[in-house]
Parts: C-alpha cells; structure tokens; sequence
C-alpha cells in the first residue's frame, strides 16, 4: 500500500485525494494546506488523514511513500526537490515548474535517485485523447497537415501565470501525446487587458520540420466556453469537442485529392472527397483516476509514466519558448531538437 501525501487543498486539491483515496493500492496519509478552513473540511470528509499547515511535516512524515504537490507554479520546484531529496515520489500539477532549467534539474534528480516524477497532464488519459492517438499512431490519418486547437471561457483569472501557461498547456501535452513529432520553432503573440495581470488572451503556433504547423488560440476573456481541436490528415480528419456529452471524438473521411494535370506535373489538379463521419466508443473511466493509477503502477514496477519528467519538460521549454516570443511581438524562437526529444 503506497502512502499519498497531497500538498495543497485549494481547487484541484479535493479532487487528487478522492482519487488516491478511490484507487486500490495507495491511502491518502497527510494532507497539508496553509489554509485552516480547507483542512477542517478535509477532516469532515477524510477523518483518517493526518492534516498540517506546512509542507515540511508531510514530505517528513515517514507513512507518506509519494507526495502530489498541487500548489501555485512558482512553488512547484522548491517542493518537488525537497521531496525528491527525502526518497519520495513526485506527482506535479501542470506545469512541471516554471522555467525548462527547474523541469530538467527535477527530471535529473528524479532519474539520479531512481524515483518516479510525474507530471499532472490529466487530458492525456481522457479516453478522448488516448483514442485520438491511437487513430494517428495506426495510420487512419495518413500525414498529418495541422493541430488547431481553441480553449477559451471567461475565466478564471490567475494571478501567478499568464493564460498560455494555465490553458495552452492542456493542449501542448494532447499534442506532445498524439503527434510523433515535435516542434523546431514557435512563435506567439498576446495581450492583457486586466491593468497588472499577466495575458490573458493568446495565440501560439508550432513550427515542425515538415509542412506540419499547430496552432492554439488561449483566451481567458470569451463569452462562450469552447474546447475543440481539429486535426487534419491526408485520409482523414478530426474533430474533437471536448464540450460534447456523448461523440466527443468524430472521424471525418474527407480531404483532397491532387493529381497532375494533362499539360504536366506543373499544373496540379486539387479534387476534394467527402465521405462517412463516424464516432469511435471512447473509455469513460474519470481521467484523473486513469493517471492516479499510472503513477503508482509505475511506483511498483519502475517503469516510466506515460507524462513523465521528459514529457513535462519539453511543454515547459515549449511554453518558455512562446513568453520569450510573446515579449518581442511574435518574433520566431527556435527550439533545439535533440534537446527536445
């Protein structure tokens, strides 16, 4: 039985302990928040686990096997070195850290010390998103020509992250998972509208070293709330609308066709083909109970997560790449390949 210690009660807190405390194989041991009122509320509904107003007495307490840190960005490092440095595995909220040199010193001393580090990217084990990935994997796409993505609400505001780094990166991590490819360059451009706020409406596009481009519109200031991605392939295409309660996936067969014209290969002939829309069945296990369960079966086995350190800090450096790019009005950043393998 893996011991869970959860560090921060706030939003996403309550949902990480019922999770750990649903799965079979893990207990939640500790909880720790520097809010009172928010450990009261935990008791009355977790009468076993053992509360703290700091950090230090969880990653201390003996019972706690593996710590969940789900604090604000800027703790995130501080706390998860400090874990990692007592023998305790690591899961972190979305986004790893702050900077890709945090992410990789965590992802290092992760490896150095054999430990499991996981990064929270909970759309990655939506059953969505796992078939979306299988579909591109197997080849039902063909080539793959774009990712375009919106995620846009009005709100919430967050005070210690702009809105790339709290909504892009949900879709980052479904890109890094579905696409076999990654990103050469970006180049991103925003605006805040909130006097001393950070940006709260985005737009971020990847570059690759094909003809393949991605493109994410980020807002934290729209009417509506929208979360849908197109994905568009040689064979195939696909919607994905996150917001529909049964076919959130839907595989369209429709694209073009180019043959050379009678004169020659110069003069391209474009044919469009329209053809069935389908709905696959998706899993409708809760994602957040699918990743719970990868991290302690990678705890027991030794193997990596499937959002493991590595995949935390290529969204990070992809992030960092799209503020640096943002700061001078969109100008190209490129990324390093290798580095970002």
């Amino acid at each position: 039985m893996i011991g869970i210690g959860v560090i921060g009660y706030g939003y996403w807190g309550p949902n990480l302990v019922r999770n750990f405390a649903d799965t079979p194989g893990s207990r939640v041991v500790a909880v720790s928040d520097l809010n009172p009122e928010r450990l009261e509320r935990l008791t009355r509904r977790h009468p076993g686990v053992t509360t703290s107003t700091t950090a230090d007495a969880l990653i201390s307490n003996p019972a706690v096997d593996a710590v969940v840190i789900a604090t604000p960005v800027a703790t995130h490092f501080e706390l998860a070195m400090q874990a990692l440095a007592a023998g305790k595995h690591v899961w972190v909220e979305k986004p790893l850290a702050a900077s890709s040199d945090e992410a990789r010193r965590l992802r290092d001393e992760a490896a150095r010390r054999r430990l499991v580090l996981m990064v929270d990217h909970t759309f990655v084990y939506t059953g969505a998103v796992r078939k979306i990935g299988e579909l591109v994997r197997t080849g039902h796409l063909g080539d793959v020509y774009y990712y375009d993505s919106v995620r846009v609400n009005l709100g919430l505001f967050q005070y210690d992250v702009d809105v790339m780094w709290d909504l892009a990166v949900h879709d980052l991590s479904i890109m890094d998972y579905v696409l076999d490819a990654r990103p050469r360059a970006v180049s991103a451009i925003g605006s805040a509208h909130v006097p001393g706020r950070t940006a709260n409406v985005a737009y971020l596009t990847c570059l690759f070293d094909d003809s393949l481009i991605a493109h994410f519109h980020v807002n934290w200031l729209a009417p509506v709330k929208v979360r849908r991605t197109l994905i568009g392939g040689a064979k195939q295409m696909i919607v994905f609308d996150d917001l529909e309660p049964s076919e959130k996936v839907r595989v369209y067969d429709k694209g073009i066709t180019v043959d050379p014209g009678l004169e020659g290969r110069h003069e391209m002939l474009v044919s469009y083909r329209t053809g069935d829309m389908w709905a696959p069945q998706l899993d409708a296990t809760e994602a957040l109970s699918g990743a719970a369960r990868d991290f302690l079966d990678s705890i027991d086995t030794g193997r990596e997560p499937v959002t493991n350190g590595a995949v935390g800090l290529r969204v990070v450096r992809i992030l960092e790449a799209a503020t640096a790019s943002m700061r001078n009005q969109g100008q190209l950043v490129t990324l390093d390949l290798e580095e970002n393998a």
